[in-house]
């Protein structure tokens, strides 16, 4: 679809030379003189590189259209990982590289939002942090627990994560998906 710089928001899918870009932040500029123009920061829907791109005010884009599905995780099969859509229970089945970075926090019965364009996955967002059991880390030592320093730990994924030198194994910890870091304790 060709659209103009007015239509331009956080989230919209550009298709730019043939690869699509996110929208992260734009800003409509009307400086005192000379035309009015829109600042973006644009990320790669494949690569996650972010770039900045100026468009003038009124010029033709192109925008993608994008579907973002809830789905929830099932099982991993082979290379690939099989999600069923929540609405019509379908199943589809995603490929490790689209997954990418994701796969270190899914659990079986996760929910999780696949972005399709085409039919075809785009890429997979969880949630901002999720729980994980701590399968294994060295045991801490008495005094471990004001020194503020951490140690290895391995999730239920089978991911590594940096914990504080007090959390011992069997212990559910929360981890943002984004960074892999260790937020909090969660209690039962």
């Amino acid at each position: 679809m060709a659209d103009s710089t007015s239509d331009i928001r956080n989230g919209v899918v550009l298709k730019i030379d043939g690869q699509l870009w996110t929208v992260i932040e734009f800003q409509h500029v009307k400086p005192g003189k000379g035309g009015a123009f829109v600042r973006t920061k644009i990320k790669n829907v494949v690569s996650g590189k972010v770039v900045d791109r100026t468009y003038n005010a009124g010029a033709k884009i192109e925008t993608a259209n994008v579907d973002r599905r809830d789905y929830q995780y099932l099982y991993r099969d082979g290379n690939d990982y099989v999600f069923m859509d929540t609405a019509d229970y379908d199943q589809l089945t995603v490929s490790e590289v689209v997954v990418g970075d994701a796969a270190n926090f899914l659990l079986e019965q996760q929910a999780a939002t696949v972005a399709l364009y085409e039919g075809a996955p785009l890429y997979v967002e969880l949630p901002a942090s999720v729980v994980l059991e701590i399968t294994y880390t060295e045991p801490g030592l008495q005094g471990d627990r004001s020194t503020g320093g951490t140690k290895p730990a391995t999730v239920e994924t089978g991911y590594q994560i940096q914990v504080p030198l007090f959390l011992e194994t069997g212990t559910k910890v929360k981890v943002d998906t984004r960074t892999g870091d260790y937020l909090g304790r969660v209690n039962d």
